[in-house]
């Protein structure tokens, strides 16, 4: 049988994105390292022409869940590496980057599956309304497709070096200071605000050689749609300082 003629090595393959993400994450810091780890985290994927038209969305309204291709467009080198360092193994431990799902990639190409939450029109922009995401504001969007759930979901499926169950949650504080701002801000505005910081913060954000650490008196910051979000960890949990 004869061989299918090869891509060149050196051919470089043009990407056009298809949507650029508005995100409740204006930066790294904070963000879930899986999209399944908040059910609180909003965003619009506004849709570049040539393909915001309706048309080419047709029955996006019958699909609960998608799957979305995008670039780590903050996490770009110019050359890549054969192992990494997983935060899930604490930051110490090497694998191949394959079998990662670091954004330090060769292509630094990223896959999620997200929530639909629909389509609509607004101020002449088609925008895609999307939940329970891991995007930082700005990433480029490649393609958009339908979850199949009964493709797509393999119950016996594993990851060996990851572990089976998500890591365990901290206790999560609001201090009277926070939980006064945030009732002062608006729900259309900031939907779900609570639930997503303690999504964010209850997982441990901090770097790895800090992670774990109790009583610490350094206090960090995320940056969510356009607050400041400050907290710190006890010997209890986390504690939210303030939201403003």
């Amino acid at each position: 049988m004869p061989r299918h003629p090869t891509r060149p090595a050196d051919e470089a393959l043009t990407l056009t994105p298809v949507a650029i993400t508005r995100s409740c994450f204006r930066d790294k810091f904070g963000v879930p390292r899986q999209p399944g780890l908040t059910r609180h985290a909003w965003a619009e994927l506004v849709i570049c022409q040539p393909y915001n038209r309706e048309d080419a969305f047709r029955g996006l309204e019958t699909c609960s869940h998608l799957w979305l291709t995008f670039q780590f467009h903050e996490a770009v080198r110019a050359e890549w590496r054969p192992v990494v360092r997983p935060p899930r193994l604490g930051g110490n431990r090497k694998i191949g980057v394959f079998a990662s799902r670091s954004p330090f990639r060769p292509n630094s190409l990223g896959l999620s599956v997200v929530r639909n939450e629909g389509l609509t029109r607004r101020d002449g922009e088609l925008i895609l309304r999307i939940r329970d995401h891991d995007l930082i504001d700005g990433t480029p969007v490649l393609d958009i497709k339908p979850y199949l759930p009964f493709a797509d979901a393999i119950p016996d499926a594993r990851v060996g070096w990851a572990g089976e169950t998500a890591p365990d949650r901290l206790p999560v504080h609001f201090s009277d200071e926070a939980v006064a701002q945030l009732a002062a801000l608006p729900v259309e505005r900031y939907p779900d605000l609570k639930g997503l910081i303690e999504d964010v913060t209850c997982y441990d954000p901090r770097p790895s050689f800090r992670r774990g650490r109790q009583d610490e008196d350094r206090i960090y910051g995320a940056h969510l749609y356009d607050l400041n979000v400050r907290f710190r960890f006890d010997a209890v949990g986390v504690v939210i300082l303030t939201v403003c």
